[in-house]
């Protein structure tokens, strides 16, 4: 079982590192930076990792978020607010233990994401997750403190059985039916798919570069509320490969 946390663009060093302790504090392994916007590594940081200090040193850092979720086939991202009604929202409870599942049944990590300070998750961002969940905070003033959330959700999965313990199945027909279950893709493979998606269609003249984004938005929410597997992932690539020839044939 393997579960990350990853951080978009954080820039306080003391949240840094209390999430760094936190995830000592509940036995995750892996903390992933996204163009961190300060020093993880320096006194501030340390100073409250604590025996998280270990994670604060082996944090991986990474460009955008695309990239730290590649090998990911199970994300749950955080946000405060949603503009867009694309990816509705989950209870903690139920995503935690949709992450858990994957966590266990997998060979992949799967992600807990977190946005920055000040503005948290791009609407992009939330996409590419599998579920997105809102704490249930007062609506007066709904933003939590950054490592306040991670402590939350960090709680809740512990509460749903995704660190340290097994699966619960109730009975054999509940694990035949989880071991046919055809693995999620990851994340990699599902971005280098609607990459080639979108070029082909704006080359035939279905998407235009000033509506592409928004128009792929609702592609790839479609996607992930289809839960697609590794095999689904590469028919629909090897669909778009032919169609890309067949454009460029030039036969009548």
């Amino acid at each position: 079982m393997s579960v990350v946390v990853v951080l978009v663009e954080p820039a306080g060093p003391l949240n840094v590192g209390s999430v760094a302790r936190l995830c000592a504090n509940f036995a995750i392994s892996q903390l992933r930076l996204v163009a961190p916007r300060c020093d993880h590594l320096g006194p501030e940081a340390r100073q409250m990792a604590v025996h998280g200090e270990a994670l604060l040193e082996q944090a991986t850092l990474f460009p955008d978020l695309a990239a730290a979720l590649a090998d990911c086939r199970h994300v749950v991202a955080t946000s405060g607010r949603i503009e867009t009604e694309q990816l509705p929202l989950s209870e903690p409870g139920p995503a935690l233990a949709w992450l858990k599942q994957g966590a266990e049944a997998e060979g992949s990590p799967a992600a807990l994401v977190f946005g920055r300070e000040d503005r948290g998750l791009s609407n992009g961002e939330l996409l590419q997750a599998g579920r997105v969940v809102r704490l249930a905070t007062s609506p007066a003033y709904a933003s939590l403190n950054l490592s306040h959330a991670v402590a939350i959700c960090l709680h809740e999965l512990q509460r749903a059985g995704a660190v340290g313990q097994e699966p619960a199945r109730t009975n054999a027909a509940d694990a035949a039916d989880a071991d046919q279950t055809p693995a999620l893709c990851n994340r990699g493979a599902l971005e280098a798919a609607l990459a080639d998606a979108e070029a082909l269609l704006l080359e035939v003249g279905f998407l235009y570069p000033h509506t592409a984004r928004a128009r792929m938005g609702k592609l790839r929410a479609l996607l992930q509320r289809a839960q697609v597997s590794q095999q689904e992932v590469a028919l629909l690539r090897g669909m778009v490969r032919q169609l890309r020839w067949a454009a460029h044939r030039q036969t009548p």
